[in-house]
């Protein structure tokens, strides 16, 4: 079993007098890709920000790396992680320009590297395009190449792929499976997407009503769920 490199204990989320977020205890594990599931106003992006360490949680541990970040996670941390979002914010400017944009903000040689990226993620022939010109599925592989770029040791995925044809779904998640396999990246995606799901991840879990319902091996979660409602999910008896 891999080694835990997030630890989550008595964790909660808060707005307010509103509790988004409960989790009593969850290990992400280093070099896995770990998907969780659940309907809309789940808690998974909540979680997700928690993760990369977007905000603090208002309650309980948040360990990354054996060091508490409950409160504050340090930049050195911080650089390891990086996210895509199902909307990618675009900077004005080339696609080239927004895909080194991290490397320049570490003060990092922007080198072959770049280009490499954008071979990979099939747009060097759009290198020099405006980033906002292109189609969703474009944006979001260039979004991608700008995460991957850095050499992030977790990428976490906000529904990458919502609303994608499936020429760049497919794309998408190669990408990112060959990014575990070969760099060993542990990725943590959210989606609603089951089939997703299933293609990629080695665990999966459920949240609902900000609680984590089930967390198991993927062969597990979808043929022999131990809760009724990780059950009824898969089945799709569940709304999302």
């Amino acid at each position: 079993m891999s080694k835990p490199l997030y630890q989550i204990q008595a964790l909660q989320q808060k707005y307010g007098s509103r509790t988004v977020l409960d989790v009593n205890a969850l290990e992400v594990r280093e070099n896995e890709i770990l998907a969780l599931v659940g309907p809309s106003g789940a808690g998974k992006s909540t979680l997700l920000r928690l993760l990369n360490f977007i905000e603090p949680p208002s309650v309980g541990t948040l360990v990354f790396r054996d060091q508490d970040v409950s409160a504050v996670a340090p930049l050195e941390l911080r650089r390891q992680v990086t996210t895509v979002f199902q909307r990618p914010l675009l900077l004005r400017g080339t696609v080239v320009e927004n895909v080194a944009f991290g490397l320049r903000l570490r003060g990092a040689h922007v080198n072959a590297n770049v280009n490499a990226m954008l071979e990979r993620v099939g747009l060097e022939k759009m290198a020099h395009a405006p980033a906002r010109k292109l189609s969703g599925g474009e944006m979001q592989r260039v979004a991608l190449a700008r995460a991957l770029v850095i050499e992030p040791r977790v990428l976490l995925l906000d529904e990458p792929t919502a609303n994608l044809d499936p020429y760049n779904v497919t794309l998408i998640e190669e990408i990112v499976r060959e990014q575990n396999k070969t760099r060993g990246v542990t990725v943590v995606v959210v989606t609603h997407n089951i089939f997703q799901a299933k293609r990629l991840a080695q665990r999966v879990g459920l949240l609902l009503n900000g609680q984590l319902i089930e967390i198991a091996d993927a062969a597990t979660f979808f043929n022999s769920p131990q809760d009724r409602r990780t059950a009824a999910f898969v089945r799709g008896e569940i709304v999302y």
